[in-house]
């Protein structure tokens, strides 16, 4: 299959709105949203996410370490370059960065219990051991926290998966940031 990458112009009419409202709020449309936008549900859903995520408890740092942990253990080189960026632009540290691009843990102990849960989720699909959910909440986070990870889980597993079949390519706003599958060396 072939993925068109769709303009506001070029998209089906249902995907119209949701691409000239995204466009406006990063300056320019990301690929992945042209790629989705073939699908008016999902672009809907993933700029519905996104918004909903305006909601979060988890802070703006918070956030991109759930998206880059996702991301790199997907394997998805379009989501780690973006998020990278938006990392960037949210001021997280070059350190923690640099080890969620290279997938190593954290020295930040709350951010690593962070990035721990996550990794829990992926490996074992939800059903998360309680010694991880009891190392989440000894390190601050609470019921509210988990379920806005899930949904970055949700949200992340859309543009992961649509990345990989449709090989979206990365935008050239995202360029400096560009990412190669790295091993995982250690949880």
């Amino acid at each position: 299959m072939q993925f068109p990458i769709h303009t506001k112009e070029t998209a089906p009419d249902a995907s119209r709105a949701t691409l000239a409202t995204t466009e406006k709020k990063y300056g320019f449309l990301p690929n992945l949203y042209g790629v989705l936008a073939e699908s008016p549900a999902a672009v809907q859903a993933y700029a519905g996410i996104n918004k909903a995520l305006e909601q979060s408890a988890l802070s703006p740092v918070e956030q991109q370490v759930v998206t880059l942990v996702i991301s790199a253990a997907n394997n998805c080189t379009y989501c780690v370059g973006a998020h990278s960026t938006v990392a960037k632009m949210v001021r997280m540290p070059e350190d923690v960065l640099d080890a969620l691009r290279t997938q190593r843990p954290l020295s930040d102990r709350k951010l690593n219990a962070l990035r721990t849960v996550v990794l829990s989720i992926l490996h074992h699909r939800g059903w998360v051991p309680e010694d991880d959910l009891e190392f989440f909440a000894a390190a601050g986070y609470e019921q509210r926290h988990l379920l806005d990870v899930l949904t970055i889980v949700a949200l992340k597993t859309l543009s992961n998966y649509t990345n990989h079949i449709a090989h979206t390519p990365l935008d050239p706003q995202f360029a400096a940031q560009a990412w190669k599958a790295h091993t995982a060396t250690g949880g």
